[in-house]
């Protein structure tokens, strides 16, 4: 905890040390602010029990006399009257909105996000503010923002929450028909600003573009990554009311994943959807697809596409953001070593994993120690990934790998230093002169 509290912080690429409170983006700022925040949640729940009154709202008596008028001149067989004292009566509530005697207060609180719904007058939310302001400057020794501190009114405007825009939808009597069963309901829907914000890392100057970084990617690694990034949007924002919205995203990232492949292999986007679009089938419909899928010998091919999400709203979805495909480029080889399905190391074929380090020179042997043989290895490939098995990838990163260096890997026998280079050299490896020094 001291470490992360000390740990600084970056602005403009300029080291800043930390003197007082928690670095922004610290992991520690969540975990410190549900500790303390936890006194509000007591609080909130006190507030709550004293707050709510009444069981019921008291009917609307202006509401109820045409209703009854309703009634009597359906007795009556007066058609025409009964259908304009429908429309009347859908233009009125049917209970009072502001009754004295029914009183409601919710709260939710996401770390530092916290959002309280009062079903009441203006005066009693501006009550419960000064509450909490209160509670928090002479209990916690906080101080409430009263700029993102708002009150704002559910039917007129929108509260922003944890990326998302919440307030509750009315039906105009003027524009249907059947019952307002949607009145009152609390809407989540997606702002503007974030679909536009998504949008722009894939546009320049108002169109969709390729992306220059990931041209060097295999396809497999380039579509993983778009339906990755889309996936991503589409699972945080599936209680969105306007959840269609995001279909102008998918169309702006399927532009620039075509533009990004014909870039790559200098062609048209018309030839990039023959060669890689196809069509799915699921629960929900068929969709259109770029796919791409790489064979492996006696094995399952790898496969992977980017479309076929569903733009289905689901009120109480959970996101899933467990990864269950992997993007890899053709720069570090790890397409081929990972379908050679062989541990570089102990040549096992169980459990496959990719072992990854900053930079080279954090392997490099230093005061003169043995060099071990996953180091060695890496630094002759010029290489910052190796494909080991979960074993010894679990005794690399516990500093326990008890492989004896510099050792032959498919036989154990051991190798001088001479034949090592050689070997090396033979094998394509492009060898460290300084470390072979050492």
């Amino acid at each position: 905890m001291k470490n992360l509290l000390q740990a600084g912080y970056l602005e403009n690429w300029v080291y800043n040390r930390t003197h007082s409170g928690v670095p922004q983006g610290s992991i520690v700022g969540p975990v410190l602010t549900n500790l303390v925040l936890n006194q509000l949640d007591k609080f909130m729940e006190k507030e709550i029990a004293q707050f709510n009154k009444g069981t019921i709202r008291k009917r609307n008596p202006e509401y109820k006399r045409v209703i009854d008028r309703i009634s009597y001149r359906k007795w009556d067989k007066k058609w025409e009257e009964v259908k304009a004292l429908r429309k009347v009566a859908r233009s009125i509530p049917s209970v009072i909105p502001d009754d004295p005697n029914f009183k409601r207060l919710w709260y939710v609180r996401y770390a530092d996000d916290w959002l309280a719904g009062v079903k009441g007058t203006k005066a009693d939310a501006e009550w419960i503010r000064g509450k909490i302001r209160d509670f928090l400057k002479h209990e916690l020794k906080l101080e409430l923002s009263q700029e993102k501190t708002l009150i704002t009114h559910a039917r007129s405007e929108q509260a922003s929450f944890l990326g998302y825009h919440i307030r509750t939808m009315h039906c105009d009597a003027k524009i249907t028909k059947g019952k307002r069963s949607i009145n009152g309901i609390i809407s989540f829907s997606i702002p503007p600003k974030v679909i536009k914000e998504k949008k722009a890392r894939y546009m320049k100057n108002g169109k969709p573009i390729h992306l220059a970084q990931r041209i060097k990617d295999e396809p497999y690694s380039i579509i993983t990554s778009y339906q990755s990034e889309y996936r991503g949007v589409v699972q945080y924002y599936k209680m969105a009311q306007n959840l269609n919205r995001l279909n102008h995203l998918r169309h702006t990232m399927e532009t620039s994943l075509v533009k990004t492949l014909a870039n790559k292999y200098k062609t048209t986007c018309r030839k990039i959807y023959r060669e890689y679009g196809a069509t799915k089938k699921l629960a929900e419909g068929t969709y259109k697809i770029l796919q791409v899928t790489v064979p492996r010998p006696g094995k399952k091919p790898l496969e992977t596409h980017f479309g076929a999400i569903p733009l289905i709203v689901d009120k109480r979805a959970q996101i899933n953001d467990s990864k269950d495909i992997w993007a890899w480029n053709k720069r570090t080889e790890v397409i081929e070593r990972l379908l050679a399905d062989t541990c570089e190391l102990c040549g096992s074929q169980e459990s496959i994993e990719m072992h990854h380090i900053r930079k080279l020179a954090d392997i490099k042997a230093k005061d003169g120690k043995p060099v071990t043989e996953w180091k060695y290895l890496m630094n002759a490939r010029q290489r910052k990934s190796l494909a080991v098995c979960r074993k010894c990838h679990n005794k690399i990163h516990r500093g326990e790998y008890d492989g004896a260096s510099l050792k032959r890997i498919t036989t154990g026998e051991p190798r001088d230093l001479e034949t090592v280079t050689r070997g090396s050299e033979r094998d394509g490896w492009k060898s460290n002169s300084k470390l072979l020094q050492v």
